[in-house]
């Protein structure tokens, strides 16, 4: 599995103030066979021991590195979280179809959350739910997107804060429902684009 110079930083950047563990290539080979294991057969079934089996190593080489299974699954969900950032960060073009841009890259998401987030589904839905930056990184970019829209004339007035707020619960809802409802990814992603499409009608100028 590759990993991203910003899925590396966002590794470090949890481990601050653990200076006493080792980062490694075998850091990452833990976290790359605790998410495979999480994403094929869900978190609960993620244990040190599988993950010894899995990469032929001790206890020892385990607990140098980590100081139980939940952190490493926190790297992971971290990383999930990212991949989901990338996919709206990547994908738009300033001057292209405003809307149906954003319609295409909300549908991604959803996509990326079967994805990478069915296994995890009960983990990264309790950890959303208190992963105040994640949130923020969220909203700011949903706030960014509509300002821009607004300058374009493409948007009409509004106030952005609350917009943002209120598409953020609603794409948070939405992939969580569908996830833990095990709806379809096709049906879901369907009846997604089709809900968000009205969702912005409302919005334009």
């Amino acid at each position: 599995m590759l990993y991203s110079f910003q899925h590396t930083v966002c590794w470090k950047e949890y481990r601050i103030g653990m200076a006493e563990l080792i980062e490694d290539e075998m850091s990452r080979n833990i976290i790359a066979a605790a998410e495979q294991i999480a994403v094929t057969k869900g978190a609960g079934e993620v244990n040190v021991r599988k993950i010894l089996r899995t990469l032929g190593i001790t206890n020892r080489v385990f607990y140098n590195r980590f100081h139980n299974i939940d952190e490493v699954l926190t790297v992971v969900y971290r990383q999930v979280c990212v991949r989901m950032r990338e996919s709206i960060i990547s994908k738009f073009d300033p001057q292209g179809d405003f809307f149906g841009q954003i319609v295409n890259i909300v549908a991604d998401t959803l996509t990326l959350s079967y994805r990478f987030k069915m296994g995890l589904n009960q983990f990264v839905f309790a950890n959303d739910s208190s992963s105040s930056e994640n949130y923020a990184w969220w909203k700011e970019e949903i706030k960014r997107l509509i300002e821009l829209g607004k300058e374009r004339g493409l948007v009409r007035e509004l106030d952005e804060n609350v917009m943002s707020y209120a598409i953020w619960c609603f794409i948070r809802g939405y992939n969580a429902d569908a996830l833990a409802r095990n709806l379809p990814e096709e049906e879901a992603v369907s009846g997604f684009r089709y809900s968000f499409s009205v969702l912005l009608e409302g919005m334009k100028a």
